[in-house]
């Protein structure tokens, strides 16, 4: 089995009389990923047409984890799955993925790094060098830390959080590499600034506002999350995560034909590729509807099983919103492609 990225399918494979792979779904010639067949993190094809050892989501890849160390091949496979699960719903809407090979100021790149530690008096470890997961011209940087159930869960209640993973942090991150593509430069930027906030506000001074004093006291009443009041740049990628949590498991309850009392959830991502208003605003309101009802029962469901809910958000007017933005953004951003 592989995933075809041209294709945005998972096809079955077969040796043809040449020894080459043959995709079920399509009849073509690929070859697995060079991080599929080494190391079995990746499920990825490459088109025997290709030079590239390595499939798209690989060659986004800036820095990967020290495999010496024996617990890093497990935490990079969960991080590599995190992440195509992200490129996948990008290509699915067709928005813009340009890679730092393509632009090296600014395409989109990965680097996976774990804290540095160093023994201390003889048996104590201690931080040496610690890794911030976040956004820099384009380069999404995860400390691989976060794939450790453990650790991540501990950061958690430290953070004071309901809700953190892995893959919310690749949609967070990629927020901000979107902020770069489709509003800093755009006729879109005042309407952003209206909804969200200027965000040549001081950056620091916030970050060390929030740390201090905690979130807004109104947070609920405005932001999607706690913090999202922290700086309307966070503001931008909390929303944009959020989003892409609708699409995402949409998409995955249509394909399983989930309905709701009775009524089938739409499938999401077949957007049209035009300007139309009314039609833009009519997709959106069945989304966040279907998107209502659907976490109504996924909430439901994980309370039987004894679990935390898998939606622990109630989304405000303004919230909603910053939502609708979104889409309208990502609708232009496939029209124009």
């Amino acid at each position: 089995m592989g995933f075809i990225p041209e294709d945005t399918q998972l096809s079955a494979f077969t040796t043809n009389q040449y020894g080459n792979l043959q995709a079920s779904s399509n009849g073509l010639l690929y070859r697995q990923c060079k991080n599929y067949s080494q190391y079995d993190v990746c499920n990825w094809m490459v088109s025997v047409d290709e030079s590239e050892d390595y499939c798209g989501s690989c060659r986004l890849n800036e820095t990967i984890p020290n495999l010496d160390e024996s617990d890093n091949l497990t935490l990079w496979f969960r991080v590599e799955q995190a992440k195509r699960r992200l490129l996948y719903t990008l290509l699915k809407l067709g928005l813009p993925i340009q890679s730092r090979r393509q632009n090296p100021n600014g395409g989109l790149g990965f680097s996976f790094l774990k804290d540095q530690t160093q023994d201390q008096y003889g048996n104590e470890l201690t931080i040496k060098s610690f890794v911030t997961t976040g956004h820099a011209n384009g380069l999404i940087t995860i400390n691989i830390n976060e794939a450790d159930h453990g650790t991540r869960v501990d950061m958690r209640e430290k953070m004071n959080e309901r809700y953190r993973t892995l893959l919310g942090h690749f949609r967070h991150e990629s927020g901000h590499y979107y902020w770069d593509r489709l509003i800093a430069n755009s006729d879109r930027l005042e309407e952003f600034r209206k909804l969200f906030g200027d965000e040549r506000l001081d950056y620091v001074g916030a970050m060390q506002s929030y740390y201090k004093n905690g979130p807004n006291p109104n947070w609920q009443n405005v932001w999607i999350s706690a913090y999202a009041s922290m700086h309307p740049w966070e503001d931008w990628a909390e929303t944009w995560a959020h989003y892409l949590h609708m699409i995402d498991t949409l998409e995955t309850a249509n394909d399983y034909d989930f309905s709701v009392s009775g009524n089938m959830l739409a499938n999401p991502i077949p957007m049209e590729t035009n300007n139309d208003q009314v039609y833009t605003a009519s997709s959106f309101t069945h989304l966040f509807n279907d998107w209502c009802q659907l976490t109504k029962v996924l909430n439901a469901l994980n309370r039987s099983m004894g679990l935390d809910d898998a939606y622990p958000f109630v989304i405000s007017i303004s919230a909603l919103d910053k939502l609708r933005f979104v889409h309208e953004l990502v609708i232009d951003a496939k029209s124009s492609a």
